[in-house]
């Protein structure tokens, strides 16, 4: 089964928590919105250490290197298509006009033969805790709910 890991980078503003989410790029995502935002993650190879991983994919997706920080890590999610992501929160900020995505080759149409090359992610935002949570894959609003209980204690 796939594993990933990523990281939810978060912020504070007045009283609002605002996450750092990213959409994937080519056509299949295009013209999809509510559901299809994610932490920024990556798939996880064998005996490869999670939280290094969640950062390397945080750099390709982004260009953006995290510094080190209180990584807070939360509890593995299991998304629709099987599978499992392990998180970790980081509290920091983001300027988001700078960043850029490593690009991927795919075969588009499926099964046309014919290979292009799309960025990995496509557009990169903050969003307040609840849009947040309408956004991206429902399985990864169980990262923001349990940040939000440790965080209220």
């Amino acid at each position: 089964m796939k594993t990933s890991a990523g990281i939810l980078l978060f912020k504070r503003e007045k009283n609002d928590l605002y996450y750092f989410l990213v959409h994937p790029g080519g056509p299949f995502w295009r013209n999809k919105d509510a559901g299809a935002w994610s932490i920024p993650k990556g798939e996880l190879l064998p005996d490869e250490d999670p939280l290094e991983r969640a950062l390397i994919e945080f750099k390709e997706e982004t260009g953006a290197i995290l510094a080190e920080g209180a990584f807070i890590p939360l509890q593995p999610v299991k998304q629709k298509g099987g599978k499992t992501v392990y998180a970790w929160a980081l509290e920091g900020d983001l300027e988001t006009s700078d960043l850029y995505s490593n690009k991927v080759s795919i075969e588009w149409p499926p099964k046309s033969g014919k290979i292009i090359e799309i960025p990995e992610v496509d557009q990169w935002k903050w969003f307040v805790s609840e849009e947040a949570k309408q956004k991206m894959n429902p399985a990864q609003t169980t990262f923001i709910i349990e940040l939000e209980e440790m965080l209220n204690k």
